[in-house]
């Protein structure tokens, strides 16, 4: 199992250290971090993080605050405090952290703080499936629907992407379009270039396809950002699209056929 993570501390130097640190682990994924305890919020929010490494003193909203919040969210995330302070400790476990660690941080007790997580995991995981099965063997249950309702249909119109070791929403609107370049995927908005860690093929199942449309098999567009369609050679064209850049997007030859019967040129 790999837990996938969020590391919440307003210093740059101490997230890149405790990153650092949990790549010793191949059952850590950190995928987000956040410089404050209001952006974590809503990150913590938008994503599914299993497990939050968090500092305590911050500008704003404290590490203390962000933890008693997250208790009252439907899917928390387990809070794991990473903190100078050794003087919170009490109080930390009283809003249900999972370890207490101190700075600088020891990857043996790092080791600890984690394989706990995944105990509670795995004892949570274990009583969850025990209490479907029974729930699902019960005529008439009410919890019959919930246990088959298609979370896939849960939507928000967000594309999570990478920018300077953080995790930032892009608003589909916001994306101009999206392109492979060396085996990565990035996000094109206006004027910046984002990281994303789908691949093409699963953004074109998350966004509108009325909207974005595979113009290429390495392009991505968001046709209500397209400003004109350049004729190229052997039937295929560029997209100019509504960038800062004013980029030029490829469509290919299969690919022009389907653009022209959409928008009818």
């Amino acid at each position: 199992m790999k837990l996938k993570a969020l590391i919440v501390d307003d210093e740059y130097p101490a997230r890149q250290e405790l990153r650092f640190a949990l790549k010793n682990f191949d059952n850590i994924e950190v995928i987000g971090e956040a410089a404050n305890a209001q952006e974590a919020l809503v990150l913590i929010k938008a994503l599914d993080y299993q497990v939050l490494f968090l500092d305590i003193s911050m500008p704003g909203m404290s590490g203390m605050e962000l933890g008693a919040a997250i208790q009252e969210l439907p899917c928390k995330p387990f809070v794991i405090f990473v903190t100078a302070y050794d003087e919170y400790a009490v109080k930390a476990f009283d809003i249900n952290a999972v370890d207490y660690l101190l700075k600088p941080v020891e990857i043996s007790r790092l080791k600890r703080a984690i394989d706990k997580v995944l105990k509670l995991i795995g004892d949570s995981g274990a009583n969850l499936e025990s209490q479907e099965i029974e729930e699902a063997g019960t005529p008439g249950s009410d919890n019959q629907t919930d246990i088959n309702l298609d979370l896939e249909q849960i939507k928000i119109d967000r594309i999570p992407a990478e920018k300077k070791g953080k995790t930032v929403l892009v608003p589909e609107s916001d994306l101009v379009f999206a392109f492979t370049e060396k085996d990565y995927v990035y996000l094109k908005i206006y004027d910046e270039k984002l990281f994303v860690r789908f691949t093409l093929k699963e953004l074109e199942k998350r966004l509108d396809p009325k909207i974005f449309f595979r113009t290429h098999r390495c392009y991505l567009v968001n046709l209500h950002k397209v400003k004109e369609i350049v004729p190229f050679f052997n039937a295929t064209y560029n997209l100019i699209v509504d960038d800062k850049e004013k980029s030029e997007v490829p469509v290919s030859r299969a690919q022009a056929k389907k653009l022209k019967r959409i928008i009818g040129f």
